[in-house]
C-alpha cells in the first residue's frame, strides 16, 4: 500500500500523506472506502501510531479523507478531493511563477511550457 524510505530526508508522516494522497488521486482507493485504523497501519508499517495519526489529521484537513466517530476513517468524495488539491497546487503554482518572474523567465516561455504540457509534450 505505502512504501517508506527511511533514508529519505522527508519525514515519515509526509511520506505516508504522499502515499495515501497518490492512492486517492489514482483511484486505487475509491470514495467512501474505509482506511486501515491508525493502529492497524502503524503495526503494518512498524511505526509509531502518532505518526499515522498526524498524517490522517493532515489529510483530513486537506479534504482527502474524513472520519466518522466510532466507524473509522474513509476516503472523501472525488469532487472534494480534486477541489482541495487543485486549490493547494494553484497556490504553489502562483508562488513558483512569482519566483520564475523574479528570475527573469518570460511569460511567453511559461505559456509555451503550459501549452506543451497540455498537449502531452514534456520538456526535459
Amino acid at each position: 500500500m505505502i512504501q517508506l524510505n527511511y533514508r529519505d530526508s522527508k519525514p515519515i508522516y509526509e511520506q505516508i500523506k504522499d502515499g495515501l494522497r497518490k492512492l486517492v488521486i489514482s483511484n486505487s482507493l475509491s470514495a467512501d472506502e474505509k482506511l486501515p485504523s491508525v493502529r492497524e497501519l502503524a503495526a503494518k508499517l512498524a511505526i509509531n501510531p502518532n505518526t499515522i495519526q498526524k498524517a490522517y489529521r493532515d489529510l483530513e484537513s486537506e479534504g482527502y479523507i474524513y472520519t466518522v466517530a466510532g466507524k473509522g476513517t474513509f476516503v472523501a468524495e472525488r469532487k472534494e478531493v480534486y477541489d482541495a488539491r487543485a486549490k493547494e497546487l494553484l497556490t504553489e503554482f502562483d508562488e513558483i511563477v512569482e519566483e520564475l518572474f523574479f528570475l527573469s523567465v518570460k511569460e511567453k516561455e511559461l505559456v509555451e511550457r503550459m501549452d506543451n504540457l497540455a498537449e502531452g509534450k514534456v520538456d526535459q
